[in-house]
């Protein structure tokens, strides 16, 4: 990593590593020079399902949790309310994925996010919309 991490790229990092499910699908939260983080899978056989690429289920939490770490991002925890997801291609064994986050509307008590999973060369392979309800803060003492 060439640049400094951000106290707060650090805490979501933390946090995240606190997620068994995170753990479990084996993510990585990956840090990004404008303070915010994506989520990388190389898709593993545990990934799929019985036509050998990726489960929709593992593109849906990639893209949860990646639209997640962009709330945190902006200090806010939040759960999602809905998430919607179009499919467009099937993500072959042994590819590795990116997921990142986009705020769209960051409102006190909800927030409109959107998620792209793409691989290395931008092939976009799935497309999120979620909304979700605001908890609080994510770090308390800050503004």
């Amino acid at each position: 990593m060439d640049f400094p991490l951000t106290e707060r790229q650090k805490e979501i990092i933390r946090f995240y590593h606190h997620n068994p499910f995170i753990d479990y699908i084996r993510a990585q939260v990956v840090p990004l020079p404008d303070g915010t983080v994506e989520l990388r899978l190389t898709i593993e056989q545990q990934h799929t399902n019985l036509y050998n690429i990726v489960h929709g289920g593992v593109l849906m939490t990639l893209a949860d949790t990646a639209m997640g770490a962009a709330a945190l991002a902006r200090n806010k925890k939040v759960v999602t309310m809905s998430l919607s997801m179009d499919f467009m291609h099937a993500v072959p064994l042994a590819k590795t994925i990116t997921a990142t986050g986009i705020c769209l509307h960051d409102g006190s008590h909800a927030m409109t996010l959107e998620s792209e999973i793409v691989d290395a060369e931008g092939k976009l392979y799935a497309k999120a919309h979620g909304t979700f309800y605001v908890l609080g803060k994510f770090i308390e003492d800050e503004e």
